[in-house]
């Protein structure tokens, strides 16, 4: 498979509760120098401006391309533009739905399915409590795929978190890890010293 000079990956942030762990990951990659590639839905961006202070032209600052959701013809939409992944953080039950379904209804959808047919990463964050019988069964079509990560937002706790932040980062940070990249967001099990990225 080829490789890319620079790490690009597709950032989806819809509309599920959590927008912060998408956000954090845009920090973090920005960080790291990682060519990022923003596909913000309408509701990802209502959700910002309910749980978070920002808005969404700051959250847009944050990556190297932004998409409009509605844009069908943006480079992400087709298996010629060259990327590394995608991950979708947070997603929503919807978004879930619409991968799983391939029905290709959005650009997030559409990215994603282009990412599964060319078999490259996609990581799909959930969020999303309870979850019923449908979506878990949308999560199990999509982990029975090889180059699909389900990695629901699920913090551990042996790093001893001490603030919000610290449960963020350990999520973000095991996305991360799923496209190789080295970030310090979290100290990992076994690890005695060493701190998170400032």
């Amino acid at each position: 498979m080829y490789k890319l000079a620079t790490v690009r990956l597709v950032i989806a942030i819809t509309g599920a509760s959590g927008v912060i762990y998408g956000i954090r990951a845009l920090e973090a990659l920005k960080k790291l120098k990682v060519e990022t590639h923003l596909i913000l839905s309408e509701w990802g961006e209502k959700t910002i401006k309910i749980e978070t202070d920002r808005t969404g032209d700051s959250v847009r600052s944050l990556a190297t391309k932004v998409y409009e959701d509605t844009n069908m013809a943006a480079p992400v939409s087709s298996g010629s533009f060259r990327i590394d992944g995608m991950a979708v953080i947070p997603c929503s039950m919807r978004t879930l739905a619409s991968i799983a379904n391939g029905l290709d209804d959005t650009l997030v959808s559409r990215a994603a399915s282009v990412c599964i047919k060319e078999g490259r990463k996609v990581v799909i964050v959930p969020r999303e409590a309870p979850l019923s019988k449908i979506h878990l069964e949308n999560m199990s079509k999509l982990a029975g795929i090889h180059n699909v990560v389900i990695m629901p937002a699920m913090p551990g706790f042996y790093h001893k978190p001490q603030t919000m932040d610290d449960l963020i980062d350990h999520v973000v940070g095991k996305v991360l890890d799923q496209f190789g990249i080295d970030h310090g967001l979290f100290r990992r099990w076994g690890e005695h010293t060493g701190g998170k990225m400032a």
